[in-house]
C-alpha cells in the first residue's frame, strides 16, 4: 500500500511538472498569410507619411523619434543583418545592414551617412504599394512590386520594391529584406 501511494505520488509530481512546462511553453503560429503582407506593407506606407507629418508639424527631433520606434517595430534588426538597399544610396554606403544605418536613411543628421537629407522628411502625403507578386513559404513572404510615393504638391514617385519578411518569436512579422529603386527612364 504504502509502495502504491509512492508510484501515485511520484506519477502526480510527473503530470504537475509535465502541466507545469505545458502551460509555460508558446507556440506561435509561424506561418505567414497574404492579408498579413499587405496589412504591413500598408503599415510600412502610413508610417512613412506619419514620419514626414511629424516632421512638418513638429521638427526633426520628432520624426526621428517616430523613425526610431517604426524602425523598432517593423523591421528585423533586432533579430540580425537586414538587407536594406535603399532607393536613394551611394557607394560606399549603398546598403544598410544596421538599425543606425536605416534610420540615417529615413530621417538624416549621422555624420556617418553624410550624403543622407532623410527620405521620410521629404513631405510625403500617400505611400501606395501595388505588387506584381507575393511568394510565401511557411514563416517567410517575399513581395515585389511598385510603391507610388505622392508629395505634398502632388507629384508622384515611383519605385519598384521588394520585401521579404519572416515572424520573429512573438509572432510579429518582420522585415528583413528590402531593396528599392527607381524606376528605369530608358535613358
Amino acid at each position: 500500500m504504502k509502495l502504491k501511494m509512492i508510484l501515485a505520488l511520484g506519477v502526480l509530481n510527473a503530470l504537475t511538472a509535465v502541466s507545469v512546462q505545458a502551460e509555460s511553453a508558446v507556440v506561435v503560429n509561424q506561418s505567414i498569410t497574404q492579408k498579413e503582407v499587405e496589412a504591413a506593407q500598408q503599415a510600412w506606407c502610413k508610417a512613412l507619411v506619419d514620419i514626414s507629418a511629424t516632421h512638418d508639424k513638429n521638427g526633426k527631433a520628432a520624426a526621428k523619434a517616430l523613425a526610431e520606434k517604426v524602425i523598432d517595430s517593423a523591421y528585423g534588426y533586432q533579430m540580425g543583418v537586414v538587407l536594406f538597399k535603399p532607393t536613394l544610396t551611394v557607394n560606399p554606403q549603398t546598403f544598410r545592414t544596421t538599425r543606425a544605418g536605416a534610420l540615417s536613411y529615413f530621417v538624416g543628421g549621422d555624420p556617418a551617412y553624410p550624403k543622407d537629407t532623410g527620405f521620410a522628411l521629404k513631405g510625403w502625403s500617400r505611400c501606395e504599394p501595388v505588387n506584381a507578386g507575393v511568394f510565401i513559404s511557411g514563416n517567410s513572404a517575399t513581395t515585389m512590386g511598385k510603391v507610388h510615393f505622392t508629395a505634398a504638391n502632388g507629384k508622384v514617385t515611383t519605385v519598384d520594391k521588394s520585401w521579404q519578411y519572416v515572424k520573429d518569436a512573438t509572432g510579429q512579422l518582420r522585415i528583413v529584406l528590402h531593396h528599392s529603386s527607381l524606376e528605369y527612364s530608358g535613358s
